[in-house]
């Protein structure tokens, strides 16, 4: 990254000697060093100690060398450190000291996580490392079988192998995964995170062949459910580097919950379409709100035909930048497809900036049906409560509001907290219903899609 030109002044000690210098920014975990005239430092020369004057005060950095390399903007060479290792951007971008090796200080207690996994989950994870490990060299060996092969013939001969074995190892990973959640089921919450580490911990050069897998446990964009996790589940198929890592990809989207994401996509649209024809005849269009949207890709279930173009106005809102350019992507296709110009507008804004905006009605509007698919499974009881009483203020008299959250009993639930690291507050019917207590709710129903995995909360309010 490349920073603006902050000049930190400072000194190298050698030999008792101090050589002034100015020190820029170079890379993360080196320096950029002018000397001033007439120092001469050869390459490779080593220092005791660099010193920095870092908010009025000298701070020591340590052991350092020197390198000289052609440039053409003056410095004398670049500075990197032998023994602390400081994170440069750190420094010029927030002033903040941070040593590389700091995140060690952690490493024996991670290291006596171990002490404290039961011993019969720990034979568990032993013999499902051993097994993935047998399945993996198989596979691997398989395709270096075939890999001289022309491109049309590897495909045909791996679509043969994961229809075959490869259903095989899918029937495998059922009977761990219903193996391991008789042993994890007494567990509390604490013991859950620790044996959910460990686990990840002796398998995750698996996880890492499977793209699914391996995102939601990266998390590169700050939580597991992204965008491009939507599309992974949307598009279930198989993806990856070789046969063995796609049948891992495919398992957990064939699995109840990635299918309770499939189902949602489709009973939003057919409720929306519903709720529609209770409003006829419509002067307007229905104004439509989508809370934590995604890439909306159920406006292709929504926007059938070029009158559906009349019919909605809609707001997508989203937390994530990068989302909400997707769901503009979604919206621009079917812009092509069916020739019109579709009402949308977008919002970026996040769960804290809805709860801090008093005047929030005016930035959106009011609207006639509100829903949000994949939002409350993140949000603590309190906060959920506080979010679902705002959207039930932006709803227009007689309008709907439609929320979901992942069912207690959602089969999914520990083999996403286990091997995907993805945490969900899961509800009860109960717990869920409780969640809104207006008096100005007409109706307020809990409806299932097919797996039971993910009810939805439907509210209606009075006219």
């Amino acid at each position: 990254m490349q920073q603006n030109r902050v000049r930190i002044e400072g000194f190298l000690l050698r030999d008792g000697d101090e050589i002034t210098i100015i020190a820029e920014y170079a890379s993360k975990y080196s320096l950029f060093i002018t000397c001033r005239e007439g120092d001469t430092i050869t390459h490779g020369a080593e220092f005791r100690n660099l010193s920095l004057k870092i908010a009025e005060e000298d701070v020591d950095l340590g052991q350092c060398r020197m390198l000289l390399e052609p440039n053409i903007d003056g410095y004398t060479g670049r500075l990197i450190f032998k023994k602390s290792v400081y994170d440069l951007d750190s420094l010029f971008n927030k002033n903040k000291l941070v040593k590389l090796q700091s995140a060690f200080i952690n490493l024996p207690l991670v290291l006596s996580h171990k002490d404290k996994i039961d011993s019969t989950f720990k034979d568990y994870t032993a013999d499902l490392t051993y097994d993935l490990g047998v399945y993996k060299s198989f596979f691997d060996s398989a395709d270096r079988d075939y890999a001289q092969e022309p491109d049309h013939i590897k495909l045909s001969i791996q679509n043969a192998l994961l229809a075959t074995e490869g259903r095989s190892m899918m029937k495998f990973l059922d009977r761990k995964l219903e193996e391991f959640e008789r042993i994890v089921l007494t567990f509390d919450r604490e013991a859950h995170e620790r044996h959910g580490f460990y686990l990840r911990k002796q398998i995750w050069n698996y996880i890492l062949h499977a793209p699914f897998m391996a995102r939601a446990n990266l998390k590169p964009r700050g939580y597991a459910g992204d965008s491009m996790i939507m599309s992974m589940i949307y598009a279930n198929d198989y993806s990856g580097d070789s046969t063995f890592g796609k049948i891992m990809h495919k398992h957990p989207i064939e699995h109840p919950a990635a299918s309770a994401v499939r189902n949602r996509r489709g009973m939003i649209a057919k409720r929306l379409v519903a709720f529609l024809k209770t409003m006829q005849p419509v002067k307007n269009p229905l104004k439509v709100l989508s809370v934590a949207c995604g890439p909306a890709f159920e406006v292709e279930d929504i926007f059938l035909s070029p009158e559906d173009g009349d019919r909605y106005r809609y707001v997508l809102l989203d937390q994530d930048r990068r989302a909400l350019l997707e769901a503009a992507e979604n919206i621009a296709r079917r812009e092509k497809a069916l020739n019109i110009r579709l009402k949308v507008d977008y919002a970026n804004e996040s769960v804290r900036t809805m709860l801090s905006a008093a005047k929030l009605e005016e930035q959106l509007g009011r609207f006639n049906f509100i829903y949000s698919m994949g939002l409350f499974d993140y949000l603590t009881p309190p906060v959920a409560k506080a979010v679902i009483q705002k959207l039930f203020q932006l709803l227009e008299p007689g309008g709907e509001l439609i929320v979901g959250n992942f069912f207690v009993s959602n089969p999914s639930k520990f083999y996403m907290e286990y091997w995907l690291d993805w945490v969900l507050y899961h509800r009860s019917e109960e717990e869920f219903r409780h969640l809104l207590d207006n008096k100005l709710a007409a109706q307020i129903d809990i409806i299932f899609e097919d797996t039971r995995s993910q009810m939805f909360l439907c509210v209606k309010k009075r006219v």
